[in-house]
């Protein structure tokens, strides 16, 4: 048996959506693992949702990578570091294509919530379908947040560095308050955000208000961040929310307790980062 099929056998495998989601969660820890072979870690660290799944168990299923720089750098290129992703790939037996994605391509929507300055790449590669991620790195990030070193086994033993739960609470807090979707939700915003809560994850609030005076030029205090919540809680539409997240959960009926009434009890248990 081969390392890459060892890592997949550590995947549950009964339907095709849990085989997809394998081989997808695979190649993201083969990405991680080619940017360590890299200085890359030592100018960028690893957020979102992927983050949360692949290191703190995030019983939820994500597709897309998540960077930021420590530091804006304008000069930063993706491109240089394609080789050492591809090269990871190669060693397992398996090839990759990985292109930068045309901005010109997003939406209004995505373009304003992504910036000007986001580099992004698709990575695809085969296996008995062809499996596309999307990776982006915040190359003008909103600073004030902290990182860790984080620990994987597979397909080598290697750290990745990651921002820290607080710092990624920030973040996913700004998402849910502001991220548009025209007539779509984001359920995954819920479900985390639930999860954050749950695990008793504080918010960072300062580094939450550097990205909304960043990205929307507005200067949030905690009363306006409260009284933004409590609204988009009440308007949210659960059924909505349950059926865009639905297929990327590992146990569905997690959201049977699901309503605007226990979002709301959820945000009274909120805390901050003292």
């Amino acid at each position: 048996m081969t390392i890459y099929d060892q890592m997949l056998a550590a995947y549950p495998q009964e339907t095709e959506q849990q085989k997809h989601n394998a081989r997808i969660e695979v190649a993201q820890l083969i990405v991680l693992a080619g940017l360590a072979r890299s200085d890359f870690y030592s100018k960028a660290a690893f957020y979102g949702g992927t983050c949360l799944r692949i290191f703190h168990n995030l019983q939820r299923f994500s597709e897309d990578m998540d960077f930021s720089l420590t530091q804006t750098d304008g000069q930063f290129n993706w491109e240089n570091y394609f080789p050492y992703i591809e090269q990871e790939f190669h060693a397992l037996g398996r090839s990759v294509t990985i292109t930068k994605k045309d901005k010109r391509s997003f939406g209004k929507v995505e373009s304003a919530f992504l910036k000007d300055n986001t580099e992004i790449v698709n990575l695809l590669f085969q296996t008995e379908k062809s499996i596309k991620i999307k990776i982006e790195v915040d190359t003008n990030p909103p600073l004030g947040f902290a990182t860790e070193q984080l620990l994987l086994g597979q397909p080598y033993p290697f750290y990745t560095r990651c921002v820290t739960p607080p710092d990624l609470f920030a973040g996913k807090i700004h998402a849910l308050l502001f991220r548009q979707w025209k007539n779509r939700v984001k359920g995954r915003d819920w479900y985390d955000f639930e999860w954050y809560i749950r695990w008793n994850i504080p918010l960072h609030f300062e580094h939450l208000r550097q990205r909304v005076r960043q990205c929307n030029d507005l200067d949030m205090t905690k009363e306006q961040f409260y009284m933004m919540l409590r609204e988009k809680i009440e308007q949210a539409d659960m059924d909505a929310i349950k059926a865009d997240v639905r297929q990327f959960l590992v146990h569905p009926s997690d959201m049977d307790i699901w309503s605007n009434e226990y979002f709301g009890l959820l945000a009274d248990r909120l805390t901050f980062v003292n």
